[in-house]
């Protein structure tokens, strides 16, 4: 009679059995919800009275160090660093997400179209997408927040040019190993429309690869707003932001005001190992080869 023993509960199995970027993929979930929970309670604990204006400064004092009544001190306008700090994410995550979203939404579909139609148009945008990703992705940003000039909009814009290649490149090398498949030749012989076919058989097996990229894309475009905010050209000076903060604390460094300067480049810092720990483990579930050498090691 054989007997079978207890199992563990799923998420100690899970720590017992998972590979290491497994593992660093839940730290870099728990570190991207922790970043969201600011983003979005920030404004309600403004409200509640637990959390000061970030655009208060006239009843602070300036440059205080970190204590009970300023966890993170005041800068040298009189901001309090830890309401800033907080309202920064809020800052980041709506440009971050809004950047890459509008990347992906023109890259998506411009690779499929380009992958299954091929010909002419393919090789015109290949040529055009090749051309843009040759060009360093803070440049082209830059260049183009000149252009669009400042916003969370404009900025978003500025930031998701640079990204609309890495999409197209993705799915348009997916698509063309995909439409040779039986199940879509069957399709073409049914009498399905190219948009039939293009959305109901070969959109869910040509996209493994964009949640992936969504994440990395993410962390980098953090980095991105950043140097548009040190160069002055991110959001509005009103608006909390991490980048913008650094500038104005740099000037008082020197003279060993350094709480100014720790706390935003660390949450920018947190947010973007977050990011890209959350990306790294994506890719292992979305590429099988990852999976198969990973369980070899085992």
């Amino acid at each position: 009679m054989a007997i079978n023993k207890p199992q563990l509960p799923k998420f100690i199995r899970f720590a017992q059995n998972s590979h290491l970027s497994q593992k660093l993929m839940v730290i870099g979930i728990a570190i991207s919800l922790f970043f969201l929970f600011l983003a979005f309670f920030a404004p309600v604990l403004e409200a509640w009275g637990w959390l000061q204006n970030p655009r208060e400064f006239l009843s602070n004092p300036i440059q205080e160090p970190p204590s009970a009544k300023y966890w993170f001190g005041t800068s040298r306008l009189g901001h309090d660093v830890f309401s800033r700090t907080l309202f920064g994410a809020q800052a980041a995550l709506q440009v971050v997400i809004l950047a890459t979203a509008i990347s992906m939404i023109i890259g998506v579909p411009l690779g499929m179209v380009s992958g299954y139609l091929g010909g002419k148009l393919d090789r015109v945008l290949l040529f055009l997408m090749d051309s843009i990703y040759t060009l360093p992705g803070l440049l082209l940003s830059v260049t183009l927040a000149f252009v669009v000039g400042r916003g969370i909009f404009n900025a978003a814009i500025a930031i998701s040019i640079a990204y609309i290649p890495q999409y197209y490149r993705v799915v348009r090398n997916h698509t063309v190993s995909v439409k040779k498949e039986v199940f879509i030749e069957a399709a073409q012989a049914m009498g399905a429309s190219t948009w039939v076919v293009l959305w109901r058989y070969l959109f869910f097996n040509v996209i493994q690869s964009v949640p992936v990229l969504f994440t990395l894309n993410a962390a980098d475009a953090i980095l991105v707003l950043g140097g548009l905010g040190f160069l002055g050209l991110g959001l509005p000076e009103e608006v909390p932001e991490w980048g913008h903060d650094l500038r104005q604390a740099l000037e008082a460094l020197p003279t060993g005001i350094w709480w100014t300067t720790l706390f935003p480049g660390l949450a920018m810092t947190l947010m973007v190992v977050g990011l890209s720990l959350l990306g790294e483990g994506l890719n292992e579930f979305v590429n099988p080869r990852l999976r198969r050498e990973n369980r070899m090691r085992k």
